[in-house]
């Protein structure tokens, strides 16, 4: 008999906010966490803004010399893995740790480190690479160190799907929750794109908005994007089987109830453009879920604010749903956060969970000219109320690789 799969523990640093309160507070007063980039001299680059962290104190969770020995992606996740553990009330001394498990990924992993160490070599020789290299590079390693920290030693996995990477992992753990190989699991995903290589290689193949406004620069779903916004950060959330989550009395912040990944087949960058892949994703989780469109009550987009994306994923929504498609409210939270690449979806996955658990659909800020091919409701500018028990989170990465989750209001039983 398949097992029903909660949602008991959210963290979250990113840049609308260091935790996941915070990050869901900022997004639901339509507050922008973009600005110009501070972390490296921007005069040669085409691109000067995105979504960075700021004012986040890695001490508050890690040992200083765990800062020397992890790339910046794997810190985001010990610290929202961290506050996932906070606030899941969970106790180490009463869990079955064989049945604790860790499904974290990341779209690149450690870029920085991969940027510094291989300029290193290229410049003084092989001697002076650092032998953490390897290790501070890849991506598994915010899993590993998160499996080590807490002791998970049930399943640990690093499903890599770029930017639908954070998705996939959440959805993969609830598969593992439902069909009983796991009791709890740490799920989401990290980056730390946002360095000269990163910010380089995104802008010369055009997917970054050349817009040099960091409070309009990202307007998905308006007729004049022209781009994404690259963001870091990490988005966890604590899994728990149901009857598990009641036992000890637990926090219940959503409902797992389905899951669709599909591919593309079709280009290494660009979505289908008729959204085939992506609304086939939101049949499959409906149909786990056992609803119909009528039953969806928010969407939250993967509305990256590029031209192609947006377009397709408007198409995708209205393949999915019908007609119904027209009445129901979605919003790209990315208009607030930029795109957190391999940790966006798992961010998103929270904020829906949010919108269910308090009756509030975020917006879609810097929406201000309709666009022909995107005519649905985009919730602009301002959030609102609403009474919403089912909502979908859709993540469409590089590669034609689409997830999406489903999530049910929890209303106690």
């Amino acid at each position: 008999m398949d097992r029903r799969c909660v949602i008991t523990g959210i963290g979250a640093v990113t840049p609308v906010g260091n935790d996941a309160e915070e990050m869901w507070n900022s997004v639901k007063n339509g507050v922008n966490g973009i600005g110009y980039i501070t972390k490296f001299d921007t005069s040669e680059f085409k691109v000067k803004i995105a979504g960075e962290v700021r004012n986040f104190d890695p001490l508050k969770y890690v040992e200083k010399k765990e800062l020397k020995r992890n790339d910046a992606f794997a810190i985001y996740a010990i610290a929202a893995a961290q506050q996932a553990f906070d606030t899941s009330g969970l106790e180490d001394d009463k869990i079955d740790h064989e049945r604790f498990g860790c499904m974290v990924g990341s779209g690149i992993g450690g870029f920085l480190t991969m940027e510094t160490q291989i300029a290193r070599v290229l410049e003084k020789g092989s001697g002076r690479i650092s032998p953490l290299f390897v290790p501070m590079s890849i991506i598994n390693m915010a899993a590993g160190n998160i499996s080590i920290r807490f002791g998970a030693k049930g399943v640990c996995e690093s499903v890599v799907t770029a930017c639908a990477s954070g998705t996939n992992n959440i959805g993969e753990a609830f598969r593992y929750i439902k069909h009983g190989y796991a009791d709890i699991c740490f799920a989401g995903g990290s980056e730390a794109a946002v360095t000269k290589t990163g910010v380089a290689g995104f802008t010369n193949m055009t997917a970054l908005t050349a817009c040099d406004d960091p409070e309009t620069a990202c307007k998905p779903f308006d007729k004049n994007r022209s781009g994404f916004v690259l963001s870091d950060g990490a988005g966890i959330v604590m899994l728990e089987e149901l009857e598990h989550a009641k036992k000890r009395g637990a926090r219940i912040y959503a409902e797992v109830v389905g899951y669709g990944t599909t591919g593309d087949a079709y280009h290494m960058t660009a979505p289908c453009e008729d959204g085939d892949g992506a609304a086939r994703a939101m049949k499959l989780a409906m149909a786990e879920a056992g609803i119909t469109p009528e039953d969806v009550d928010y969407i939250n987009a993967h509305g990256t604010s590029t031209h192609a994306n947006d377009s397709a994923e408007t198409k995708a929504i209205k393949k999915a749903l019908g007609e119904y498609a027209y009445k129901v409210p979605v919003s790209s939270t990315k208009s607030m956060t930029g795109h957190l690449l391999g940790a966006a979806g798992a961010v998103e996955a929270i904020i829906c969970a949010k919108a269910l658990e308090e009756g509030f659909i975020p917006p879609t800020i810097n929406y201000s000219e309709r666009d022909e091919e995107c005519d649905l409701d985009y919730v602009p500018n301002v959030g609102r109320k609403a009474d919403i028990k089912y909502a979908l989170s859709n993540s469409l990465g590089f590669g034609g690789h689409n997830a999406v989750l489903c999530l049910k209001r929890w209303d106690g039983e």
